[in-house]
């Protein structure tokens, strides 16, 4: 799930982001914010599904995804599987073999 952006040009701004060249402004609307969504799923190589945060954050707030980058909610509606703190914790792999042990 793609939340506000974590450090836009605009508030505060960490070294590697200038390094890596992905600094961007904060979204003003929805729109701008599936736009730097997809930005940030190419730049990461994440070839699994991702969603987007609704302008509002809804999601944000109700499962507080700071530090935690990843969920895998089961079928019933529980987390089946919630990754480590980030951004190292940020691992596509465990979410994988988690949807497969789901299958």
């Amino acid at each position: 799930m793609y939340i506000r952006e974590a450090h836009p040009s605009d508030a505060w701004q960490v070294p590697s982001n200038v390094k890596d060249d992905v600094v961007y402004t904060s979204p003003e609307n929805s729109n701008e914010r599936v736009d730097l969504a997809n930005v940030c799923v190419k730049k990461l190589g994440i070839d699994i599904p991702a969603l987007v945060d609704r302008f509002d954050d809804s999601t944000d707030t109700a499962y507080s995804g700071w530090p935690d980058r990843l969920y895998l909610i089961d079928r019933d509606g529980l987390i089946a599987y919630k990754s480590g703190p980030g951004p190292f914790g940020f691992k596509p792999d465990e979410l994988e073999r988690a949807i497969k042990a789901l299958e």
